[in-house]
């Protein structure tokens, strides 16, 4: 590669400047309140989803009831007997992640 330090600057036209204004035209532009002033983040669609979907988790309860009478039943009758290993197995599953409902506790 060559550079050829005796060619003279060329001058762009006052459109491109505009559009593409030098490190020291954009500070001066900032500190005037010009449009570079701030940074702005539109997200589309994201609070309507994430409503949506609060309003969707609210309808269910937080608590099923009708499993918890199944899983009593089974307990006081007998049948549910779970096994040594499906017993570890649901510990060692606890103790690398806790439910959600504790991990605000633990922190």
């Amino acid at each position: 590669m060559r550079i050829d330090g005796n060619q003279a600057a060329q001058s762009l036209p006052e459109r491109a400047r505009s559009a593409n204004p030098s490190p020291a035209s954009s500070a001066a532009g900032s500190s005037s309140g010009g449009p570079l002033s701030e940074d702005q983040a539109q997200f589309s669609g994201a609070p309507g989803q994430i409503q949506a979907l609060t309003e969707q988790v609210l309808q269910f309860p937080e608590i099923r009831q009708e499993k918890v009478n199944a899983l009593r039943q089974a307990v006081v009758g007998g049948g549910y007997q779970p096994s040594s290993k499906q017993v570890a197995d649901a510990v060692f599953a606890y103790m690398l992640a806790p439910p959600a409902a504790l991990q605000g506790e633990a922190g």
